[in-house]
């Protein structure tokens, strides 16, 4: 089975149960087991409210959760280095650079976020 990774945006939506990203999220791990970057745990728990706490858990526990390796720290820190404007975030790329060394695209409604070389985006709602 193929992978996808999720952006923060994508899992906020998803919290907030906004129904376009249901359905998106529906169709697409039909096909592909759902994944996010630790960068992106770091990024809810940085929002979240206590009464959020045991929803993010149990979405956080039904992810593949990906660590950043060294190589992905190495490759997030080239294409924040190199990308154009506006710069993209380190968080972003190393989200970014997860995807590519994982061969996997990512979900966001952020496209411009990852527009990097080598990353693979699935637009989402």
């Amino acid at each position: 089975m193929s992978r996808v990774l999720l952006d923060t945006d994508v899992l906020i939506s998803l919290l907030r149960a906004r129904a376009a990203t249901r359905s998106f999220l529906f169709e697409l791990t039909r096909d592909a087991a759902p994944c996010c970057s630790v960068v992106s745990v770091a990024e809810l728990h940085a929002g979240m409210r206590e009464s959020e706490r045991q929803v993010t858990t149990d979405l956080l526990d039904s992810l593949i959760v990906i660590p950043v390796t060294r190589e992905i720290a190495e490759i997030a820190g080239a294409l924040r280095r190199t990308a154009g404007k506006p710069v993209a975030q380190i968080a972003d790329c190393l989200i970014a650079a997860t995807g590519v060394v994982e061969a996997m695209p990512v979900a966001t409604g952020n496209v411009k976020h990852y527009r990097l070389p080598g990353v693979t985006v699935l637009p989402a709602p």
